[in-house]
């Protein structure tokens, strides 16, 4: 039997469901390409003019590309988006799990980039996708423009025990018993009470039916990024349980030698929707000026 992140092929089907319904609810066209690369195929959403500036934006991690890609959709007026589904996560491409600790998610970008003659260009992402980029910034730095990590990973995890405490032990109970209560205790923590009913919903569908992805992207070191000068946006929640602002701040000015602008919210992991517009207008205002 071929390799599978989900628990069951129903509840594979379930999960690419809420990915269709989520591509529908936008009011711009998507193209849709599968990329075959060394580490298996890559199912790619493309959006935007195609005269464009290039943007990769990559997805969180354990969620669906469209509900990523939903973050920033006032980018897609301006610049021509390539979103891929990560290798090992929800979605279209090949469920086999790579290593977010070395250079395999650096290659793996590099030959996505190679198929759409990209040299180089501006990079997005929230939560696991902003590690994969620190991995690309690691690896080859050369080929970033500039950078946009929001709720990072890769840079300063939590408290271990809070996670515990509020994210794992509801998660074990809601498993045992799919109460909707324990759902909302984990999705009310993750997104400070703004998580969309549809998220909601999403997020427990993925809680039943996938194997979650455990590794975080490792932990990016000062030394690794000595090669990276690319212009570097970070935006981080100060009620992000998983990556907090004043965590990822203090280890971020350290590690990354070219942070152009650090930017607080006051949100969770997920953003709320008026959060998630002045996001927007922040990643607006930096591409404006550094791309």
């Amino acid at each position: 039997m071929k390799h599978t992140i989900y628990t069951s092929d129903k509840g594979r089907l379930v999960i690419l469901k809420h990915y269709e319904q989520y591509l529908k609810s936008f009011d711009f066209a998507i193209e849709r390409v599968m990329v075959e690369t060394t580490f298996g195929k890559t199912h790619v959403l493309m959006a935007g003019p195609k005269e464009g500036k290039p943007l990769l934006i990559f997805q969180g991690g354990n969620c669906i590309n469209p509900m990523t890609l939903s973050w920033f959709k006032p980018l897609v007026k301006k610049y021509r988006i390539y979103a891929p589904d990560t290798i090992g996560h929800p979605g279209y491409s090949t469920q086999t799990r790579i290593s977010a600790k070395d250079q395999s998610f650096a290659q793996w970008i590099a030959q996505l980039m190679d198929f759409f003659h990209i040299q180089k260009c501006a990079v997005l992402g929230p939560s696991f996708g902003a590690g994969i980029i620190l991995r690309l910034a690691a690896y080859l730095p050369e080929r970033i423009d500039c950078a946009v990590l929001v709720s990072p990973a890769g840079i300063k995890l939590g408290s271990k025990i809070e996670m515990l405490q509020k994210i794992f032990m509801p998660l074990l109970q809601f498993k045992k018993t799919s109460s909707i209560k324990y759902l909302k205790q984990i999705t009310d923590c993750m997104s400070a009470g703004n998580m969309k009913e549809s998220d909601h919903e999403i997020i427990g569908d993925i809680f039943r039916f996938v194997k979650l992805e455990q590794g975080m992207p490792k932990l990016t070191t000062r030394d690794e990024l000595a090669n990276f000068s690319a212009p570097t946006l970070i935006i981080a929640g100060e009620e992000d349980i998983f990556f907090p602002e004043n965590k990822v701040k203090k280890s971020a000015e350290q590690i990354v030698p070219n942070l152009t602008a650090f930017y607080s919210l006051n949100m969770g992991h997920f953003p709320s929707g008026n959060q998630l517009q002045t996001i927007n207008h922040t990643i607006q205002n930096f591409f404006e000026k550094y791309y």
